[in-house]
């Protein structure tokens, strides 16, 4: 009767320990994106993506007018319960209504659509950090890939961000930027490396 006592309460706290441990089991595989059934999203990836929505929204409001009033970048919501998911995104084409992969976007549209969210992470970064300006950015090629309206459309946007004290450095080799650029370091290469050429004010 003692042992069959000692086994009852012995069971019964083991009972509360594997619930607690369940519970903590739970919450644990919640936080690291492991629970499954579920999508495979981390805590770490749930708290970027409260911020990654923000700069989502950010960046359309300069990739609807780039893509001629077409295109909204949307978070891409129904995960993959395979892997791990959270800051992927899709495009929204309001020419058709579909919802579509973001890696579907031409060569140019792909190149907007990462200036614009680099021009929307600015945006947010300053939003939050008070004191803290980003006056100056680096735009490295990608305009090559560009139709004559989509850089004529990006160029009015990256001249709308100069107002002010920003500069915006463009780094191409594309004509038509360079006609419409006024201030310019010229670098040319030859068999002894590359040198500057002139300095446009």
């Amino acid at each position: 009767k003692e042992i069959l006592s000692n086994m009852k309460a012995l069971t019964h706290k083991r009972e509360e320990v594997t619930q607690e441990y369940l519970d903590v089991s739970a919450l644990s595989k919640t936080a690291n994106g492991r629970l499954e059934g579920k999508q495979k999203i981390t805590f770490e990836t749930y708290v970027q993506a409260a911020y990654f929505i923000q700069i989502i929204e950010a960046a359309n409001k300069r990739f609807y007018d780039m893509s001629g009033k077409r295109y909204r970048l949307m978070r891409k919501e129904d995960g993959n319960l395979q892997s791990a998911t959270g800051l992927d995104l899709n495009v929204l084409d309001t020419w058709t209504g579909k919802v579509r992969n973001v890696k579907s976007l031409s060569g140019g549209e792909s190149f907007m659509a990462a200036l614009c969210l680099a021009l929307g992470f600015s945006d947010i970064i300053q939003s939050y950090s008070g004191g803290i300006e980003i006056d100056t950015m680096f735009v490295d090629e990608g305009f090559g890939s560009l139709d004559t309206q989509a850089l004529e459309q990006s160029i009015q946007i990256l001249n709308h961000l100069t107002f002010g004290s920003r500069m915006v450095g463009i780094i191409s080799h594309v004509e038509e930027l360079k006609e419409r650029i006024e201030k310019q370091i010229v670098i040319k290469k030859d068999i002894k490396g590359s040198y500057v050429e002139k300095i446009v004010y």
